[in-house]
């Protein structure tokens, strides 16, 4: 049985500025690099095989934080990146309401549909699953596309709750090829 551990990036300024980030290659924090910190401290204690991660910066510096005591080196897979969110990456909800009025989500502002960031998502997450059959594999991603992935992978279980900064999310692959969940949304790590 195939497990695959998803991980949401640690926080960055943008997040706490409430900024979209998207594309942007935004980097950690120091709030967020010690949150990868303990996320590694959580996974020195679990068996990894290998880790995958977007090619953005918050996401590969939260993988290695993650797996630095595993000693695994991370690949990057660019389909992992954050949806695209096209004019809108940089600013707060306050100044597009302020350059496009209320209704800005209306307006075709060059985003990724949030099929096209699922789609991507679920390709990635299943070709990475049929190449470690049998193994423990760690993803580091960003919450949009961990969001609307995990919702089709396991459209049976409720995933409402928004995914927190480096938290853990386990699913798992059956024999006949569905998906379970085993663990949502966990920041046990980040609890003092």
């Amino acid at each position: 049985m195939t497990v695959i551990g998803l991980v949401r990036h640690g926080i960055t300024d943008w997040n706490a500025q409430m900024r979209a980030q998207g594309h942007t290659d935004i980097p950690l924090n120091e709030e967020g690099r010690r949150q990868a910190e303990r996320l590694g401290i959580r996974m020195s204690g679990e068996t990894w095989d290998c880790v995958y991660s977007s090619d953005l910066g918050r996401a590969v510096e939260t993988a290695r934080k993650a797996v630095e005591r595993h000693g695994l080196e991370v690949t990057l897979e660019v389909r992992l990146r954050e949806v695209y969110l096209g004019e809108i990456e940089g600013s707060t909800e306050e100044e597009r309401i302020s350059k496009w009025g209320d209704n800005w989500r209306e307006l075709d502002l060059g985003e990724e549909s949030r099929e096209a960031v699922a789609e991507r998502g679920i390709q990635a997450i299943n070709e990475i699953a049929d190449r470690h059959p049998g193994k423990r594999v760690l993803i580091v991603s960003h919450g949009g596309l961990l969001g609307l992935s995990i919702k089709r992978l396991i459209p049976h279980v409720d995933t409402s709750a928004f995914l927190r900064n480096t938290s853990l999310s386990l699913v798992r692959r059956t024999e006949d090829g569905r998906w379970e969940c085993d663990l949502y949304n966990c920041t046990k790590h980040l609890q003092d």
